[in-house]
């Protein structure tokens, strides 16, 4: 049997004890032989596509790119997938533009298989650096058999570092984080949030994400999350706002507090 991800009780103790020990698990779990043979078909097989055809005519080397990004349940969605790809990101109407969630616009990005200029798959380093993101996927996966929120706890310290330091405006960092399901998440739950909120219009949630960021961190900016102080406040607040919620069964009446939200909002933080 494979090796499982251990979490021996939820919360922020439990987290405390998988980054004690998330070294020597994610060594035990990669020796996992399923793993192994994923790993070594995508290096030996990524470098001979050039096409988005190429790639989605391989549902194996398909699954495994896909789940590198978070999106393996695409799998079996062919044509989509090659439209997310053929199109590229550098025009607006692009497809992986227009989606809500940013993680086709990372997987697009990183194949580069628009044909406007040389496939990402044949880059230097592109089959390590998709392989090691798809063994830290195949990890948080099992680890979210365990505990959900650990799982998103964990890929948080991951994908909003390497948002934090991306050259963009801090408004486009907040859409990245409101458009990644998993990012989105961990705040919505940290700020207390109902599901409601993703109903409202875009800039009042952009509005309250800086507004409680500020309040309970001390900043509005995304940038703020790169200290890991920050981070780790981050993902305190977000495990003990999720045993809460469990806890008490959810967080009363969604719409009444969206509705809250619209009629107490200040402007944003800029």
């Amino acid at each position: 049997m494979s090796f499982q991800p251990v979490v021996p009780f939820s919360g922020y103790g439990g987290w405390k004890f998988l980054t004690r020990t998330l070294e020597q698990q994610q060594e035990q779990f990669a020796r996992a032989p399923a793993l192994q043979r994923d790993l070594a078909y995508f290096q030996d097989r990524i470098g001979s596509v050039e096409t988005a055809e190429d790639l989605v005519s391989d549902r194996r080397l398909l699954r495994i790119s896909l789940e590198a990004f978070g999106l393996g349940a695409d799998v079996d969605s062919r044509a989509f997938i090659r439209k997310v790809l053929e199109d590229g990101t550098e025009a607006p109407r692009a497809l992986a533009n227009r989606l809500a969630d940013r993680r086709y616009k990372a997987f697009s990005d990183a194949f580069a298989l628009s044909g406007t200029g040389p496939p990402g798959t044949q880059a230097e380093g592109f089959a390590e650096r998709i392989a090691a993101q798809f063994q830290d996927r195949r990890f948080e996966e099992a680890l979210g058999a365990q505990d959900e929120s650990m799982r998103l706890a964990l890929a948080l310290r991951r994908d909003l570092v390497a948002l934090a330091e991306q050259p963009s405006s801090d408004r486009a960092r907040w859409f990245t984080v409101m458009g990644t399901p998993p990012l989105r998440k961990v705040f919505e739950t940290a700020f207390g949030l109902p599901p409601a909120f993703a109903a409202l219009d875009i800039d009042r949630q952009l509005e309250t994400f800086q507004r409680r960021a500020a309040a309970t961190f001390g900043a509005a900016e995304v940038a703020q999350f790169a200290d890991p102080e920050r981070l780790e406040s981050l993902v305190r607040t977000f495990l003990l706002r999720d045993g809460l919620a469990a806890s008490s069964g959810g967080m009363g009446n969604g719409s009444s507090v969206a509705l809250q939200l619209l009629q107490t909002a200040p402007r944003p933080v800029l």
